[in-house]
């Protein structure tokens, strides 16, 4: 459970496809393969069926193209702002948009700035995939890999039962097929889950050249888990009813200001979800 709501939270998603080059070397392929059809093999590779035609893969062979945050800061005087944080930044710039600017940037600011991460499944798969890729591509992250020799020395972010790295999955965790996912969670709760696309579809959204529709995709994601943080906090006796009540308006306050930011359109959807869900949840169950 979580023990601690820290002065500077950041709830994470991170996005990633088959890395085309992983697959031509892996596999021996021609550099004019094109990379639609190196994702084939890799999946053909990894175990493709008539059922499951695009089946996970081994994260060390998957290329990094989004990750976005929320992050909660409190001052020390109590004032508590929110932000929305995606990278890449700037889309159209080329050196933006590599893998080892978005892993590089992310990693840089959680070592500066030492933040609780919150994420879901984050520690078997998004923190996984930033230290592998991390070390394939050269990186050097010594401010994020750092470990301290006592738990109230700074945050361990590689420790389960450190306060530094909260993942939700854990948390909640199931038995198997007892393990509800993020959208079984988010939207019972009142929260907007999966809208138009889901993770299956990022693949084919990169091949089209669509970085834009990831990055918005990531985003909502990057919402979803920071509401249910939110939720779960105040489980934990973290924040009363009065305190959640500000804390969710305050979240919906930063929607609202966001979806009228260019770009940043979509939110007006995520906007209209968590309005329909949430009166939907209160109207058939009543104020919490």
């Amino acid at each position: 459970m979580i023990k601690t709501v820290p002065s500077r939270v950041w709830a994470f998603d991170c996005e990633w496809i088959p890395d085309p080059l992983a697959g031509r070397i892996l596999y021996d392929l021609p550099e004019t393969t094109p990379p639609a059809d190196v994702m084939r093999r890799m999946w053909d590779e990894g175990g493709a069926d008539e059922d499951d035609p695009t089946p996970y893969l081994k994260t060390a062979v998957c290329r990094v193209v989004s990750i976005a945050a929320v992050e909660r800061r409190e001052q020390r005087d109590g004032t508590v702002s929110l932000s929305l944080v995606s990278l890449p930044r700037d889309l159209e710039d080329e050196d933006e948009v590599r893998e080892q600017r978005v892993i590089g940037r992310f990693l840089e600011g959680i070592g500066d700035k030492k933040p609780q991460i919150v994420g879901y499944n984050s520690f078997n798969a998004d923190l996984k995939i930033l230290i592998q890729r991390g070390v394939i591509l050269g990186l050097r992250a010594a401010g994020f890999c750092a470990r301290p020799n006592k738990p109230w020395e700074g945050y361990d972010y590689f420790n389960r039962n450190s306060d530094g790295h909260v993942d939700l999955k854990d948390v909640w965790s199931g038995f198997g097929k007892g393990t509800p996912s993020l959208h079984e969670m988010a939207v019972q709760s009142g929260i907007p889950g999966k809208l138009d696309i889901d993770g299956d579809a990022v693949a084919s959204l990169w091949l089209e050249g669509n970085l834009r529709k990831i990055v918005q995709y990531n985003e909502c994601d990057a919402l979803t888990t920071y509401l249910v943080w939110l939720r779960l906090a105040h489980f934990a006796g973290h924040f009363t009813g009065r305190q959640y009540a500000e804390e969710t308006a305050r979240a919906r306050a930063l929607v609202e200001s966001e979806q009228a930011t260019p770009g940043r359109e979509h939110l007006s959807a995520y906007l209209a979800a968590w309005d329909r869900l949430s009166e939907l949840v209160t109207t058939e169950r009543g104020p919490a």
